[in-house]
């Protein structure tokens, strides 16, 4: 949040739903807010996005088949084989994009935390008039840096202490 402004967030898979486990607000006054321990469908969204991107298509096809895909939005992708493609693209430029999907007028750039124990994925989300195509290219180096050093803080082994 402090390098794009931005509000930032944390999601994990749980179960076939994204549940939001952290966030930071924006400082701005026009901002997003999504509650921690709120719970959506991942095919709506950029963290959705990013987490579903590592599993194989298989899967990802048994989670939409068990949770359906209503439409948050008119932007809302509705089908396994457009969220899939969607998917593809997120491997081939290493963020997801939420761009009115969940929530009119709101874009949200995520990425998966890399060999996190739980499938993880963080992301900034903010109105579409300021998260734009222009921004984009500067968050998500910092998005990228953030998933790293959270990757490595999750899967350094810690000394107890006294040991």
């Amino acid at each position: 949040m402090e390098e794009t402004g931005e509000t930032a967030n944390m999601a994990l898979l749980d179960g076939d739903e994204i549940v939001y486990v952290a966030q930071v607000p924006s400082k701005h006054s026009m901002r997003m807010f999504t509650e921690v321990g709120r719970r959506v469908l991942p095919h709506s969204t950029g963290v959705g996005k990013a987490l579903l991107s590592g599993f194989p298509p298989e899967e990802v096809r048994a989670l939409l088949g068990r949770t359906g895909m209503p439409a948050a939005t008119d932007k809302t992708i509705t089908t396994p084989e457009g969220f899939l493609a969607a998917l593809e693209e997120v491997r081939r430029q290493g963020y997801a994009i939420d761009d009115n999907e969940q929530e009119v007028g709101v874009r949200c750039l995520a990425v998966p935390v890399p060999d996190s124990p739980t499938a993880a994925a963080i992301s900034i989300s903010g109105p579409a008039g300021r998260v734009t195509e222009s921004a984009t290219e500067k968050i998500v180096p910092v998005l990228q840096q953030t998933a790293a050093e959270l990757s490595r803080a999750l899967t350094t082994p810690t000394t107890a202490p006294g040991a």
